[in-house]
């Protein structure tokens, strides 16, 4: 299958590598000295004790999303219409657009610019770019995605590569269980800069989840969505299976790059404003990165 891969970050470079290494034809779309990096040593793919150069093509021009069967949209929330738009004068008919981004609105975005169908999906993995061309993965790969026409064939490309994949037709409810679990972690790992499993440690930060996660639950529902009511057992368990793992913030802060914070904590506290529900424990922690955010912009 050609797999285009728009945003060649950490999560678009781990399931890029992975299908690669399969045997599939894949293009990464990122930065000029990621691209530089894979063209000269191909895509360093670390997993657990094992790191393997995977040939790949790389490059900065979307122009190479044409042909493509499947195309992978990985990049930052902020970026989903910029993306968008260099997509529509190059999608062939039959391609097939997945979403696999944070936040629950980012296929619903892309599909207005491009005007077709985009399927959201949920991820969960834990990665990092350890250097330019050169993807390190900490924990799990699993995916919840949507329905479409060639859901199960895509479904089965994944699986076959390692990759646990359901499809769902109520993907929009796995999207808010994940927003709520980027909530909780994303803006204490980044305000500490600690991974999940020393976060977890410092005596109180479970209250302060808690309440986060409590937050978030009241605006799900307010927003007629469906959250497991041990939702908040399941987020507090994460950090042992992702110890660690550093939030996509705290990675974003760590590098100087913008955070996704608007989509995230930010998301909350504008839904839980326009539907009267208090959300003052995830303003203070949306405020804090904020503020971060543009000192480092600033800087």
């Amino acid at each position: 299958m050609k797999v285009t891969v728009m945003g060649a970050g950490a999560v678009g470079c781990y399931y890029g590598g992975l299908l690669a290494r399969a045997g599939h034809a894949v293009t990464l779309i990122g930065r000029q000295p990621h691209v530089d990096a894979v063209r000269e040593h191909g895509l360093l793919l670390e997993i657990g004790a094992s790191c393997e150069a995977v040939p790949v093509t790389a490059t900065t021009d979307s122009n190479d999303v044409a042909d493509a069967e499947l195309v992978l949209v990985c990049v930052k929330s902020g970026d989903t219409e910029t993306v968008g738009r260099d997509l529509v004068a190059h999608l062939s008919p039959g391609s097939t657009v997945l979403s696999l981004q944070n936040g629950i609105d980012n296929a619903e975005r892309l599909q207005a610019v491009i005007g077709r169908h985009v399927v959201p999906v949920a991820v969960y993995v834990a990665t990092e770019m350890a250097g330019p061309g050169h993807v390190r993965h900490h924990g799990r790969g699993d995916l919840i995605m949507g329905e479409c026409p060639t859901s199960e064939t895509i479904a089965a490309v994944f699986k076959a590569v390692g990759v646990p994949t359901t499809i769902s037709a109520r993907a929009i409810d796995a999207l808010w269980g994940k927003l709520i679990l980027n909530c909780a972690y994303n803006a204490l790992s980044a305000t500490t800069q600690l991974p999940y499993g020393r976060l977890i440690g410092i005596p109180g930060i479970d209250a302060v989840m808690t309440d986060v996660v409590e937050e978030c639950m009241a605006v799900a529902a307010a927003s007629g969505v469906a959250i497991p009511p041990d939702c908040l057992t399941g987020i507090l368990a994460l950090a042992d299976t992702m110890p660690d793992q550093f939030s996509s913030t705290a990675q974003d802060l760590a590098r100087g790059r913008p955070s996704e914070i608007d989509h995230l904590n930010g998301t909350i506290v504008r839904r839980g404003q326009a539907l009267n529900v208090p959300t003052p424990v995830n303003r203070v922690l949306y405020t804090l990165i904020k503020a971060l955010d543009s000192k480092q912009q600033a800087a």
